[in-house]
């Protein structure tokens, strides 16, 4: 690991002995068939969180009590945060030509370490990833019941926690060298006015602005006005019931997405709009039009992570100049091969691998998402 001793420039540093790192690896030669450079987005600056998390599958359905002891067993799976997963794919479906830059903090543990490996060795520019001793890298445990329910336990010091509006703000170079060309990606697990200072950047430079809430902040985001500075937004069915204000165990998933549709055109009515609600599919929204993409049939290993995956083939088709309509479909083809996998990256995707699922399943896809993988 090369590093420098200071951190990005303008940024207050969490602890005297933390550094920025970067290093970039070659990238994978399967990338998707996209002349980056005749397009409109050269790169993609993404704030938010960069951990890592265990799975732990518990015996019994019934809800874990507080002062219960349970036997189980950890799983062969690593889970990854939804910064990491998106531009994982990103940067190596879009290849050298397009420049992914994630923006975050991580702690000086084993856990940092391998996880900055891991996204130099898909391409990502990691400069504006800190390193923080002090703080733990973000970490969670997934407790999975056997009819594949679960929830989830994070750590809430972790060095994720540290990113805030100053430490984005520094990346302002950044935006103003892609000014017109970029795509910003505002993700959970940092700090909302980290994300915000994000978006209110990628407003003044001209970005793509896309975001992602979880359940439990996406309310608290409209309420502080986020959602009128975002151009694309990503949730699944529940997030989605929670800021159009309707209970998810009631309504079919088209209900819920249209629900959101009407939320949004008073808050934001140019806003595009994808939700992902599992085998159900998935319904985009580009203003006009709210279109379905059923689930592809595949193997299902894991389906953590899937809605990372839609979004970022949605991200790649968009900078290949595709409609959000047609770019829908590169998500979903994304999103059914990652599900393939135990991990919430699934490294096997790129464009051979795509092509053969394409070629397999009997959902036809628009001639523009072939001309990508073939």
């Amino acid at each position: 690991m090369n590093a420098e001793t200071h951190g990005p420039e303008g940024v207050s540093i969490c602890c005297p002995q933390c550094s920025s790192v970067s290093r970039t690896a070659q990238r994978p030669t399967m990338a998707l068939n996209v002349d980056v450079a005749a397009g409109r987005y050269r790169a993609m600056i993404g704030v938010g969180g960069i951990g890592t998390g265990v799975f732990f599958a518990v015996s019994g359905n019934h809800t874990l009590g507080r002062e219960e002891s349970r036997l189980g067993r950890f799983l062969d799976r690593r889970d990854y945060c939804k910064l990491h997963i998106i531009s994982h794919y990103v940067s190596t479906l879009l290849g050298p030509g397009f420049t992914t830059l994630p923006v975050g903090k991580v702690g000086d543990d084993e856990a940092g370490t391998r996880l900055l490996e891991e996204m130099r060795q898909a391409g990502m520019v990691t400069r504006y990833v800190q390193v923080c001793p002090g703080k733990p890298t973000l970490s969670g445990i997934c407790i999975v019941y056997p009819d594949g329910s679960g929830g989830n336990l994070t750590t809430e010091d972790s060095a994720c926690a540290q990113v805030d509006p100053a430490y984005v703000a520094a990346v302002e170079p950044e935006f103003a060298r892609f000014r017109g060309h970029g795509i910003v990606l505002a993700a959970p697990e940092v700090p909302l006015v980290a994300r915000k200072e994000a978006l209110r950047l990628g407003t003044v430079y001209g970005f793509l602005r896309v975001a992602s809430f979880n359940s439990q902040e996406i309310v608290i985001a409209d309420n502080a006005g986020m959602l009128s500075t975002v151009d694309l937004l990503a949730i699944n069915a529940d997030e989605a019931a929670a800021l159009a204000g309707v209970e998810a165990e009631k309504r079919r998933p088209d209900e819920i997405a249209w629900a959101a549709v009407e939320r949004l055109r008073a808050t934001n009515p140019g806003m595009l709009l994808s939700v992902t609600a599992g085998r159900h599919g998935s319904w985009s929204w580009d203003g006009h039009d709210l279109a379905h993409v059923p689930a592809l049939p595949v193997p299902v290993a894991s389906t953590a992570g899937a809605g990372d995956a839609h979004l970022a083939g949605i991200i790649v088709g968009l900078a290949a100049d595709l409609p959000l309509a047609e770019a829908h479909y590169l998500g979903a083809l994304v999103a059914a091969l990652s599900v393939t996998s135990p991990h919430t990256i699934n490294k096997n995707i790129n464009r051979e691998s795509l092509l053969r699922l394409a070629r397999e399943v009997a959902q036809p896809l628009p001639a523009r998402v072939m001309s990508l993988l073939e």
